[in-house]
């Protein structure tokens, strides 16, 4: 027996309980059915303001818990029981895919879409699109689960932070008392830093602080080498791990304080428009070719244990097993549904680029493939870093696409539409059940009531959409900048012309990257005693995709997590992971609540 099945067989004897109490329940999707829908209206407002989005997992998880303690003291007749531990975990898990998986296409190759056409895709086109797009990602998870969560154990940082939240609200033990406290303190910290940087009452506090100093001649921040005030990158970092994180700075200084400063000087990019968006769309072929490259090293790498798998759900599909399946497998998404899941859902959507948008039908089939293959970095970099790279991942089918169809920029927009919501979808899974898997639940119950939720986002975002975005008019406005979509069709623009329009320092870029890519895992395979002096490709990539404040502030904290575990590991074991999800759990509910405010028109 390997070590890898030692492990998961101990798992299911020590801590799995998915059979020991209720899991998927009516009120459990309910709950995440309702809860999701309104986050998704939120995550839709933000994205269209600023191209992020917010997390669901906790918020949803802490007003559940409340709404249902409300309720069974208020109406005990109605409801006379609480929530179990993992009825709360698939309620999140329908939340996090109603609120984040279904709303993602929309603020990006959507809007973009709507931009580039003037006219909005028909109702039921746009309805049939996310319901493909966001069950394609779902059943592209599947494989990945048992690598990334069971054998590589991937952090995942939401998903830790997600479980402990849970722990918290539904422990009764004394042992636990210190850990809910401070996850609660550290909550209430985390809340106060959204409300005042972003309510700004009683008194507003910068979302920036920028450095002191210049870089030629311009400040700093312009190279977006400031501090952010924001507790949720720290507390990610913490969670994320010290190679990663000091990967992501080593990224991070190279980008925009040695390469930025260098075109600069070249007159590659201009001092009127230097930012983090005039940096971003070079850097981004550099970072996106590295987590590419290095993700499919990765997995050519593992290719032995992948094909096993494979060929275990191709026997249970056409032919009979060998032998009855042991009892810590027979509870995991089967891989029959991945196939039969993919298949559907990608079927779908080569019907509706080819049909709809007028996509030849070998490109939608490369487009399915291709989200699966990106699928698989955006897993391996939110498993890693918390950070989905939805953008890189859609650019590089941009960019594919540019070079084989050049002057069809619906083809461009809506294949790489393909390929990062299918990606988008895929980590959300992951992370849901990366919390499943540290709480002991049934992965395939939590797979389900995470298909479910695909239904009642798709139900309240695609009209909000509508509502919120009458025309390309109201986008590129103050109320409506869309900035996610206007890069989408910025690109798109640029690649009618194919792969030559590219600038030449990002075709060198994608180069660079590609071999910087498969030196670094390589390295690490073949020298498995200096790994942990090797950067991460994962870590490097992803900080030429995002500010440099961003990698700045998870470097700081995972430093204060790695300095505690030397002087304390106990103390570290003890306070690290309650902390740090108290934070990131604090600022992202209060972060909902002023954004729902905000779209509301309550708050200005």
């Amino acid at each position: 027996m390997s070590d890898f099945e030692a492990a998961e067989k101990h798992w299911f004897r020590e801590i799995y309980q998915g059979d020991r109490m209720p899991q998927l329940t009516l009120r459990a999707v309910l709950m995440g059915s309702l809860l999701g829908g309104v986050m998704s209206l939120s995550n839709l407002y933000v994205g269209l303001k600023t191209g992020w989005g917010l997390g669901v997992a906790i918020t949803a998880c802490v007003l559940s818990f409340s709404i249902n303690r409300a309720l069974t003291s208020l109406l005990p007749r109605l409801f006379r029981s609480q929530m179990s531990l993992l009825e709360n975990n698939c309620m999140q898990s329908t939340a996090t895919c109603a609120g984040v998986s279904t709303g993602g296409t929309m603020i990006s190759a959507i809007a973009a879409h709507l931009l580039i056409t003037g006219r909005h895709i028909d109702y039921w086109s746009l309805t049939l699109w996310t319901i493909f797009l966001a069950s394609l990602g779902v059943f592209i998870a599947i494989p990945m689960k048992r690598q990334m969560i069971n054998r590589e154990q991937l952090p995942f940082p939401s998903g830790i932070a997600t479980a402990e939240t849970l722990r918290s609200l539904h422990s009764d033990d004394p042992a636990s008392a210190g850990k809910a406290r401070a996850l609660a303190w550290s909550g209430v910290v985390g809340a106060m830093i959204a409300w005042l940087r972003d309510a700004g009452r009683p008194f507003a506090i910068p979302g920036m602080l920028e450095f002191p100093g210049l870089l030629k001649g311009l400040p700093l921040a312009r190279f977006t080498i400031s501090w952010e005030m924001s507790a949720i990158m720290l507390a990610g970092g913490a969670l994320m791990g010290w190679k990663v994180a000091w990967s992501m700075l080593l990224g991070a200084t190279i980008n925009y304080a040695v390469l930025a400063p260098l075109c600069l000087m070249r007159g590659i990019l201009s001092s009127p428009q230097l930012g983090y968006r005039s940096i971003v769309s070079l850097s981004t072929w550099f970072g996106s070719s590295i987590m590419v490259a290095s993700a499919l090293c990765s997995l050519a790498l593992q290719g032995r244990v992948l094909l096993a798998s494979a060929q275990r759900g191709i026997r249970g599909i056409f032919g009979p097993t060998d032998g009855a399946i042991e009892p810590h497998l027979a509870i995991e998404v089967p891989t029959s549904w991945f196939v039969w899941g993919t298949g559907l859902s990608g079927l779908g959507c080569i019907l509706l680029l080819h049909f709809r948008f007028q996509t030849s039908w070998w490109m939608g089939l490369l487009a399915v493939a291709l989200s699966f293959v990106l699928s698989v970095v955006a897993c391996r970099a939110t498993g890693e870093t918390d950070t989905t790279p939805i953008g890189p991942m859609g650019k590089i089918t941009q960019l594919t696409f540019g070079a084989i169809a050049p002057t069809n920029m619906v083809t461009n927009l809506m294949t790489a539409s393909v390929t990062a919501g299918a990606a988008g979808a895929s980590a959300d899974l992951l992370s849901d059940l990366k919390c499943g898997y540290l709480l002991g639940a049934n992965p395939r119950r939590q797979f389900i009531a995470q298909l479910l939720g695909i239904v009642a986002g798709v139900i309240v975002v695609v009209p909000a959409f509508y509502l919120l975005v009458p025309d390309a008019r109201s986008l590129g406005t103050a109320q409506w900048p869309a900035p996610a979509a206007q890069v989408w069709a910025a690109v798109a623009r640029l690649m009618a012309n194919g792969f030559a329009a590219l600038p030449p320092v990002a075709r060198l870029g994608l180069l660079l990257g590609l071999v910087v890519g498969l030196v670094l895992p390589l390295a690490e395979y073949l020298f498995p005693r200096a790994a942990r002096f090797i950067p991460s490709a994962t870590g490097l990539g992803l900080a030429m995709v995002i500010p440099f404040y961003n990698s700045l502030s998870m470097f700081v904290g995972a430093l204060v997590a790695l300095g505690l575990r030397k002087h304390s590991s106990s103390a570290a074991e003890r306070w690290v992971i309650p902390v740090s999800s108290g934070i990131i759990a604090g600022e992202s509910i209060v972060g909902v609540l002023v954004a729902v405010l905000k779209a509301l028109h309550v708050m200005n």
